[in-house]
């Protein structure tokens, strides 16, 4: 999937699928169950969904908080990011902090998760020019996303592009994303019966 909102800070957003069923089972499994190995096939999903017609500088994963980094023993995203890096050459940059520890964004009308989102992250370097990825493992409304970039953007990076494993907010126009590129079979070899997603045109 990917999807274009011009009213964002950020300037393109692309998703492997839609966070549901198996797919939302893996991130679950990933981010809570604490698997670990889980980062290697999302991994795989996200440079699948990754436009390979741009040039990117660096991969950005989403940064923890201090404390909830310590909590859950790891950060996902970094775990995601450095899969993709793999897969692609693309270098890893965690050029940018979580500085405020923010309320669980479940639950929010989307303005307040805008609020709660705002200034909760700080650059840690100059980004002059950068084309950046920035990695995380779900996109809800996007209000984390954008606070990251506008971050990342006052440090100096031209484009944010957002990458996520899947995405919830049905209000975003999602089109089909060179689904050449795609096995039928990845989800699949994971959870039998997952290929109805490709078939569907879900995951693109």
């Amino acid at each position: 999937m990917v999807c274009r909102l011009g009213a964002q800070t950020y300037d393109a957003c692309y998703s492997f699928g839609s966070f549901e069923a198996e797919l939302r089972d893996l991130v679950h499994l990933l981010k809570y169950g604490r698997v670990q190995t889980l980062a290697r096939p999302l991994g795989k999903f996200l440079s699948a969904a990754l436009p390979r017609d741009q040039a990117f500088d660096a991969l950005v994963p989403m940064p923890l908080h201090w404390r909830k980094r310590w909590e859950r023993g790891f950060n996902q995203s970094d775990l995601l990011a450095q899969e993709v890096s793999r897969r692609t050459g693309i270098p890893v940059r965690k050029v940018v902090r979580r500085t405020k520890r923010t309320a669980a964004q479940a639950g929010l009308t989307s303005a307040k998760r805008r609020a709660n989102m705002s200034m909760a992250f700080r650059t840690t370097g100059s980004l002059d020019g950068q084309r950046l990825v920035l990695i995380d493992d779900v996109l809800t409304t996007g209000a984390t996303a954008a606070s990251c970039a506008r971050a990342l953007k006052r440090a100096g990076a031209s484009y944010v592009a957002v990458l996520t494993v899947a995405r919830v907010d049905r209000r975003m126009t999602a089109v089909v994303h060179r689904p050449d590129r795609l096995e039928t079979s990845s989800l699949g070899s994971i959870f039998p019966g997952s290929s109805k997603y490709a078939q569907s045109g879900s995951i693109t």
